[in-house]
């Protein structure tokens, strides 16, 4: 049984399962809000949730609503988080705030895991993790999801790190900040879009039950990091990487000409590389997220198995 945070606020399906001890996958709301276009953006995420139903778990997507943390949306919530401009996006040192002033905020991925370990939710999905920008030595962009998973005990599956990034220096960072990050399947680290991204894995795992006890030997041994589960998206849908580099090379360019940076910059280059793949990057966007929602779903319900084995 997982008691939930008093600031927390659970629907009754969210707050029953955790209760039994059944499976529940968090999922997060800026990709909602700021990762995709209207309507496609409730249609996502209307659709994961159905995906993580189906595979036998209960999805949770996190949010800040009228001030409140919130485990659960019904359709009402999705369309609020997706057209209206009164919703910020709302990272960990922002919740507070928004909180405070009784506002509404989209979670990215580290105010997800924070919110979610709240609740007391071991697994949540994503599209993509942050990390360390490209430039970052002269601008000193790091990710905040970088240092939560290094403090927060939540597993957080993703198509990898976003191809934006840096993705050499994020593996360097996460391996000094001791978090295990876990390739599904394959020994090359995907790159979101692409299946891989010219690293190799750091480790890997082959079964949603190997991550599950992975996850339960990390939390028994009194390690406090999350774990990073990178699962590449399928290979039908994948653009490969020598395709999405000039892409991305030119839609970096364009965001360094019009002087954006800090939170704004992930949602315009997103933004821009759908434009500029004329809708194929939304495409694959959505494609691995429902890849993450399924093998999520597998992961929660083993982890969920093996706590009521320990019980």
């Amino acid at each position: 049984m997982t008691t939930p945070h008093p600031r927390m606020a659970l629907t009754e399906e969210v707050a029953e399962a955790l209760r039994d001890g059944r499976p529940v996958v968090a999922l997060e709301s800026t990709i909602i809000s700021h990762g995709m276009p209207y309507p496609q953006n409730v249609e996502m995420a209307t659709e994961v949730e159905r995906i993580i139903r189906a595979e036998g778990a209960v999805p949770a997507t996190i949010a800040v609503l009228h001030g409140t943390p919130r485990a659960g949306l019904d359709r009402a919530d999705l369309e609020l988080l997706a057209t209206s401009p009164d919703v910020g996006k709302v990272s960990v040192r922002d919740l507070a705030h928004v909180i405070a002033r009784g506002g509404h905020g989209a979670t990215t991925v580290a105010s997800t895991m924070r919110l979610a370990a709240l609740a007391g939710i071991r697994v949540f999905v994503t599209g993509g993790i942050g990390g360390v920008h490209r430039g970052a030595e002269r601008s000193f962009d790091i990710s905040a999801d970088l240092t939560e998973l290094a403090t927060t005990p939540v597993a957080v599956i993703s198509a990898g790190v976003k191809s934006i990034l840096d993705i050499g220096l994020t593996l360097e960072k996460l391996e000094t900040l001791g978090v295990p990050v876990l390739t599904y399947g394959t020994d090359d680290f995907p790159a979101f879009y692409s299946r891989v991204s010219g690293f190799r894995s750091p480790l890997r795992v082959d079964s949603p039950e190997e991550i599950a006890a992975t996850m339960r030997a990390q939390w028994e041994l009194g390690m406090t990091a999350g774990l990073s589960i990178a699962n590449p998206v399928p290979e039908a849908e994948e653009i490969p990487a020598e395709r999405m580099d000039g892409v991305i090379e030119r839609a970096l360019a364009e965001l360094a000409e019009a002087g954006i940076g800090g939170k704004d910059a992930t949602p315009y280059l997103l933004g821009r590389i759908v434009e500029l793949t004329e809708g194929e990057s939304l495409r694959t966007n959505i494609a691995l997220v429902k890849n993450n929602a399924r093998l999520g779903a597998r992961i929660a319900i083993h982890y969920a198995a093996g706590a009521r084995d320990v019980s």
